[in-house]
C-alpha cells in the first residue's frame, strides 16, 4: 500500500506519522517491523511569486526572444 506522508522531526531524526487507514488495512501493530520506500514528492512551492521581480512587459520579452533568434 502506498501512501503520501509528511516529514516531521524529532530531536535530531526524522519520522512519519501512518495514516489510521493504512494501519487498519494492513493490520499494524505496536512493535511491527516495516519495510518503508522513500521517494521525495516534488516540491514547487519555492517557484511561488518568482514572476513578481520581472520588471518587463511579457511583450517586451518576446520581443527579446524573437530578435535573439536571429544571432
Amino acid at each position: 500500500m502506498e501512501a503520501e506522508v509528511k516529514a516531521r522531526r524529532f530531536g535530531g531524526s526524522f519520522g512519519v506519522i501512518i495514516p489510521r487507514i493504512v494501519v487498519e488495512r494492513e493490520r499494524i501493530s505496536d512493535g511491527d517491523i516495516l519495510k518503508v520506500k522513500i521517494k521525495k514528492v516534488s516540491d514547487l512551492n519555492f517557484m511561488w511569486g518568482r514572476g513578481r521581480d520581472i520588471k518587463k512587459s511579457t511583450d517586451k520579452i518576446m520581443k527579446e526572444i524573437d530578435e535573439g533568434e536571429d544571432d
